[in-house]
């Protein structure tokens, strides 16, 4: 049970490490302080379902949906690129350059919608999550329990380390510079997620 949980762990933090849209977002606003539990509660939660319903066989059931993957696929790119588009305006224009005071903070309801969007329509969340560890989970037969437990402590770890986190990286961001780095770099993300859906 331990070695299936220890691997549900392993596997579900390597698959969640790589820099992407959902992290970017996460770590954005976890530099600006702005509700950061809501959102990574949110963004746990989410994998945590969606990794209960991978285990639960799931995979079987969404491969059957034809129409689901093309819907998901381009909805998911159209989103990434208006995304990605902001962003670069930010970078491009200094406006989202952020010292203490002088923001305009995000609502709750706008954050929390983003980030729905980020985790939801999103096929790479469905691939790693649902469809990956939940073909996984089926060679540890009798602990698939153990392994999906394991996997969503991973995404809870990852993701609360990631919104608290980013505050240890404040210093650095106290310069506008950095925000404009940042946010380009958010746009490269996004858009090469966004081309990669598409192609």
């Amino acid at each position: 049970m331990f070695t299936a949980a220890t691997a549900g762990f392993l596997l579900g933090l390597s698959l969640i490490v790589a820099i992407g849209a959902q992290n970017a977002f996460i770590l954005r606003q976890g530099l600006r302080r702005e509700h950061v539990l809501p959102l990574v509660l949110t963004c746990a939660i989410s994998d945590a379902i969606l990794i209960a319903l991978g285990v639960a066989g799931f995979a079987t059931i969404l491969s059957r949906l034809d129409w689901l993957e093309p819907v998901m696929r381009y909805g998911g790119a159209a989103f990434l690129t208006v995304y990605a588009l902001r962003s670069a305006h930010s970078a491009w224009s200094g406006v989202a350059s952020l010292r203490a005071g002088e923001t305009t903070a995000t609502s709750l309801k706008a954050a929390f919608l983003t980030c729905l969007a980020f985790t939801w329509l999103n096929p790479h969340v469905y691939l790693d999550t649902v469809v990956l560890l939940g073909s996984i989970s089926t060679r540890y037969a009798g602990q698939e329990t153990a392994f999906a437990l394991g996997a969503m402590t991973a995404s809870f770890t990852f993701f609360f380390s990631l919104g608290y986190g980013a505050r240890l990286l404040a210093p650095l961001f106290a310069r506008p510079v950095a925000w404009r780095i940042l946010d380009g770099l958010i746009a490269l993300v996004m858009a090469a997620i966004a081309i990669k859906l598409i192609l």
